[in-house]
């Protein structure tokens, strides 16, 4: 069993690069070039680095991942996992640099010398073409995190380190396939979900069958055989965990796909990218069979007799899923070498002014009606608004399980604020928002100040708190991360009323009057921060004056309506410098769309929207405010009538005699 565990992963390699050659060879992505083709080392050797580097940072971001979730901070299972995460991103470094040349000789046929006009050509393309720039980023990314995650052993730092694996993930999303530059921001999207997952679901089944040896009981209690300071979790509960995050990468990793071929073929399915398209959907199928097999033959049984699972009953099927897996990765890299059917080319001089500074065709002429007609699919923020709303149900589901009443008016506000968020960022609004400065005022409105206004009165932190079980074997859950998030100093300082207030005022501000507005409307990663910055800030807001959620001390009522009055005031003054200013924000994005709109005036109207629009969540929260104060002044004096009965007044006794002495004195 020891051999069959270090030969799978080797086979799982080689059954890739055999699947890569296949569809290398089938949808002709390794074919010469008529000219300046850059020969045949440049042409399978970047598709195979590729898959190498891309199975590296699964093994590397799905040990991390499942470290954080699954195994006890400090054990030996937690070392050994980090360590070979730390491995994994040092050969992701190394061939991400064999990429990044590769990726210099497509584009430069010049040959290799030691001369300063060849070292002109590398500073060129490295520093001034996007795939350059984008090659060299990703690995810069990657070297940092290795030196992090080489002395990275606590659990605060390896979370930080799993944020930070965002950079790379979007880096090489940015370098795919566009697919067609009319989705370019969809398909970034759709493959930036597709590689976090995919390697969420390939990296914990590797460490999962890694971490089999010697694991055919639960551990015994104290410190682990190899002197860790925390004892190894049970392996049942390591295969559960991981079946978990499996089941969740499934999910996301089927949508994404399905919205990948559709950016990329528009219905040509019997296309050679098409074909490949399909079969990598059907080993993604028969991976999640394997992850269903193995829930409700083995776990589920095991769990239900609480039996121990012996790495011997699951490290075959672990093994023949690995080797599936690694046949996917390698037609995966092939796909990614074959021609799409949907062109891929920049506006042409046909382009319109829309088209070249959106890379989208120009919206039809905006009316209420195209509120509910036209749609613009964010793979991110569907599957962000999915996941919360599935979590928030199954808390209350689990509740309701146990016998407990969970409020329906709490369960209505979260999913309705869960709503509105993925319609500003799916809906019209989105359609619309990059060509109208008032309908991106409109959205910004409601994502900073409406959505907040709904989540927070739905306590998903209180909810959390109540649905999930407590770990008692060391390890970190939701609960656990969840608590350790409120409570950090950070969020202490951030979540502070005064503080809180002040983010939420100056954002606005400071966003639309330095280069921040400009960046968000022409990078899509710029509109993503844009997105959940003002969600955040105005989440916090709301939960320092509405909130019932766990977190900094509340401020007094009245403190309460003067910071409420403050923003009022502040979104007003705002409003009314767009209103009666004459300059026009964005001359060159707004002014030159050619959609036959008075920019200067829709701005004007952006700014009455500002005004009035964004004031109505304010009034809302103050008049909430003024009706719990009213309730809780109530609950007090009833506690104090209650109190004043049970001891005959005594409180008021003892201070009529202390003025009583003081009278005589």
């Amino acid at each position: 069993m020891q051999r069959l565990r270090l030969l799978t992963p080797a086979l799982a390699i080689l059954a890739g690069l055999g699947a890569m050659w296949a569809a290398l060879a089938f949808g002709g992505g390794a074919d010469p070039l008529a000219i300046d083709d850059s020969g045949p080392l440049v042409r399978y050797g970047l598709p195979a680095a590729t898959m190498l580097r891309n199975l590296s940072v699964a093994t590397a971001f799905g040990g991390l991942v499942l470290a954080c979730f699954a195994l006890a901070p400090g054990s030996r299972d937690w070392n050994r996992t980090l360590d070979l995460a730390a491995l994994a991103t040092g050969v992701a470094t190394a061939l991400q640099a064999c990429i990044a040349f590769a990726t210099f000789r497509q584009l430069v046929s010049n040959p290799v010398t030691a001369d300063d006009e060849f070292g002109r050509l590398l500073q060129f393309v490295f520093t001034q073409t996007e795939p350059g720039r984008l090659s060299l980023g990703t690995l810069l990314a990657f070297a940092l995190l290795t030196v992090v995650l080489l002395v990275a052993r606590g659990s605060t730092a390896v979370a930080f380190t799993v944020v930070a694996w965002a950079v790379p993930f979007w880096l090489i999303a940015s370098g795919g396939h566009a697919g067609g530059t009319a989705n370019h921001a969809l398909a970034v999207s759709s493959l930036l979900l597709h590689l976090v997952f995919v390697s969420i679901w390939l990296g914990g089944l590797l460490h999962a069958g890694l971490l089999a040896k010697g694991r055919d009981d639960a551990p015994a209690p104290g410190a682990s055989a190899s002197g860790a300071s925390a004892p190894d979790v049970a392996y049942r509960d390591v295969l559960e965990r991981y079946s978990t995050l499996a089941l969740v990468s499934f999910g996301v990793v089927a949508f994404t796909g399905v919205v990948s071929a559709w950016v990329r073929m528009e219905g040509d399915w019997l296309s050679d990218y098409g074909i490949l398209a399909i079969a990598k959907a059907v080993l993604l199928v028969a991976l999640g069979a394997f992850g269903a097999w193995q829930r409700m033959r083995i776990l589920r049984p095991a769990r239900e007799s609480r039996e121990r699972v012996g790495s011997g009953a699951v490290a075959a099927i672990l093994a023949l899923e690995l080797v599936v897996m690694g046949v996917t990765a390698g037609v995966a890299a092939g796909l990614a070498r074959t021609a799409t059917p949907v062109p891929e080319v920049p506006p042409g001089a046909e382009a319109t002014p829309a088209e070249i500074l959106t890379q989208q065709p120009l919206p039809p002429e905006f009316t209420l009606l195209r509120l509910v007609t036209e749609w613009r699919i964010d793979p991110l923020w569907t599957v962000a608004c999915a996941l919360f709303a599935f979590f928030y149900l199954t808390g209350v589901a689990r509740l309701a399980r146990r016998g407990d009443r969970w409020p329906v008016g709490r369960t209505f506000a979260w999913l309705a604020g869960v709503a509105l968020l993925w319609w500003c960022t799916n809906g019209a609004l989105n359609v619309y928002q990059e060509f109208q400065f008032s309908l991106h005022m409109l959205v910004h409105m409601l994502l900073g100040m409406a959505v907040p206004v709904l989540l927070v009165p739905g306590a998903p932190i209180t909810l959390a708190m109540r649905a999930i079980a407590k770990r008692r074997d060391g390890s970190m859950g939701g609960r656990e991360w969840l608590m350790a998030i409120v409570h950090s100093k950070y969020l202490q300082v951030v979540g502070h009323p005064v503080v809180a207030a002040i983010i939420f005022v100056a954002s606005l501000w400071l966003f639309y009057f330095t280069p921040l507005f400009e960046w968000s409307m022409r990078d899509h990663l710029g509109h993503v921060w844009m997105v959940v910055h003002f969600v955040g800030s105005g989440y916090l807001f709301v939960q320092a004056i509405i909130g019932v959620d766990p977190g900094p001390a509340r401020p007094p009522y009245p403190l309460r309506l003067t910071l409420l009055l403050g923003t009022m005031v502040f979104h007003a003054f705002f409003g009314l410098s767009l209103m009666m200013g004459d300059a026009l924000l964005l001359a060159d994005w707004f002014g030159a769309m050619g959609n036959g709109l008075d920019a200067l005036e829709d701005q004007r109207v952006g700014g009455g929207i500002a005004w009035s629009v964004g004031e109505v969540p304010t009034v809302i929260m103050a008049i909430i405010t003024t009706i719990t104060w009213s309730r809780s002044d109530k609950k007090e004096q009833v506690r104090t009538d209650r109190a004043a009965a049970r001891d005959g007044d005594a409180e008021l006794g003892a201070y009529n005699a202390m003025l009583e002495r003081m009278g005589k004195r």
